[in-house]
């Protein structure tokens, strides 16, 4: 995912987006929640931690590989560049070394305790335990501590860990690893098309993959990932600016269905900031993906309307889309982003100012499901359109129309008459809107949480009433009289 890693507002349901605080901020930002097909959640950091079978009321921690041979959150008093490291793997300690008993009190705890507390260890310090000893080495080395794995750090040789681990973790059943579930490598930029092919060969089983911001990763890796891993469902690309398409072909150039009727399993797909993908690839990628439930094509600035048209055909069932700062993208694309219809849960369309109320319609009539809306900088968009929005989306609860300069007070007391659901709304440098618009979201609308309405002209009476009428309500505003 790109540099920002919270969104605004979240629509319900354990497969949806929690949102925090992009209520202010120029972009929507990356869930923190997966969908609930996708292994495992976000929500509590699941990337790092899956369930193990034979340890009940449990689960363990993956290992993280960090740069610098510790957690990935500890401090070093070393230099960066002399700390980045890699995990070393050793064989198993000789006949020579320590056996491990009754040496110290750890030597006391059974092998399920031990494993335990290895779950809680970082991967570079599990490769430390296992160098202790042959008892701790057959610990370490438990599958069910290698469901996830996570690497760490900017100077990190991620090819040469992979390719370490992978080949260990192939040693009781050669060639193959079908305990290793997630790889979460997001930043590590010296990961390239070497490491993706090293996990692809060795990891069948792989179901999540995260790889935001290795821009050294190619279209032909990728292929090997979709092609090697057919159980794979989340796919975190964003920020790789060589990746054009996913497809079930090597060639992205040919314009072939997918082959023999297969299919790619993805369920969520993350392709922020690939700045090189465009119509092409993109058709490419519904074709391929026809299980899409949640897509995020973030400052992908070459996608145009006619690639949403590629979406409505294949991708029936996408819950979640973001479109953010896509400018082509204007009112035809949002025609076809409404064939999706029931579906539709959460849509992030800000800063594409071509769409304006007519889009808008569009969305509102066919997408009656629809919780989560951002259309911040859509200037064309009017107070007719919020009255569009408002009748025909009684279960909104999050809405973002900051930099509308059209938006005025009709259009939110149409939102406070029909939309009583609302927990979370940005006004923000909405320049027309008043006390009185703020005064009728308060009333009507008592379970609101958070109210932007910086640079808005409102009086400190009607930020007032709101406090009164919301005591829940996070107000977030610009004027020093208020407090």
């Amino acid at each position: 995912m790109g540099a920002n890693n919270g969104k605004l507002y979240g629509s319900e349901g354990k497969g949806s987006s929690s949102i925090s605080s992009d209520i202010s901020s120029s972009t929507d930002r990356t869930p923190t929640k997966a969908p609930k097909n996708a292994t495992p959640g976000e929500g509590a950091d699941s990337s790092t931690r899956t369930a193990s079978p034979g340890l009940k009321s449990s689960s363990l921690s993956s290992p993280a590989l960090s740069s610098n041979g510790h957690d990935s959150n500890s401090t070093s008093s070393s230099s960066a560049a002399a700390s980045e490291t890699v995990a070393v793997v050793h064989p198993q300690p000789g006949s020579r070394g320590r056996t491990c008993r009754g040496h110290c009190p750890a030597d006391l705890l059974p092998d399920s305790v031990l494993l335990r507390i290895f779950s809680h260890l970082s991967t570079n310090q599990v490769c430390r335990c296992a160098r202790v000893c042959r008892r701790w080495y057959n610990v370490a080395w438990d599958p069910r501590l290698w469901r996830s794995v996570r690497l760490a750090g900017e100077l990190l040789q991620a090819d040469r860990a992979v390719r370490a681990l992978t080949r260990r973790l192939c040693q009781d059943t050669p060639n193959v690893c079908l305990a290793l579930e997630t790889v979460v490598a997001s930043g590590c930029k010296r990961l390239t098309d070497r490491g993706l092919h090293a996990l692809a060969q060795c990891c069948p089983e792989l179901r999540r993959l995260e790889v935001a911001g290795c821009y050294n990763i190619s279209n032909e890796a990728v292929f090997e990932v979709v092609s090697r891993c057919p159980n794979l469902e989340h796919l975190d690309l964003s920020g790789c600016s060589k990746v054009t398409c996913i497809s079930l072909t090597r060639e992205a150039s040919l314009q072939l269905s997918p082959l023999h009727g297969q299919q790619i399993s993805i369920h969520y797909l993350d392709m922020s900031d690939c700045s090189c993908l465009e119509d092409e690839g993109l058709r490419l990628i519904a074709a391929h993906c026809p299980r899409l439930t949640h897509l995020y094509l973030r400052r992908c600035a070459r996608l145009s309307d006619e690639a949403l048209r590629h979406l409505a055909l294949h991708c029936p069932s996408i819950r979640e889309l973001s479109l953010s700062d896509c400018r082509l993208v204007g009112d035809f694309g949002l025609r076809e982003v409404a064939r999706l219809e029931g579906c539709l849960h959460y849509l992030s369309v800000a800063h594409c100012a071509r769409i304006t109320d007519v889009g808008m319609r569009y969305v509102a009539r066919y997408c009656p499901k629809l919780r989560y809306l951002n259309a911040r900088g859509c200037e064309g968009l009017t107070d007719q359109g919020l009255g569009h929005l408002a009748r025909s989306c009684p279960k909104l609860k999050s809405l973002d129309v900051g930099k509308c300069p059209l938006v005025s007070d009709g259009g939110l007391e149409q939102l406070a008459l029909y939309c009583s659901a609302l927990r979370r709304v940005s006004l923000r440098a909405c320049e027309s809107v008043t006390g009185r618009g703020l005064r009728a979201l308060a009333a009507n609308c008592c379970q609101l949480q958070l109210l932007n309405v910086q640079e808005c002209e409102v009086s400190p009476e009607a930020l007032r009433f709101v406090r009164r009428h919301c005591r829940k309500c996070v107000i977030e505003h610009t004027d020093p009289a208020f407090y």
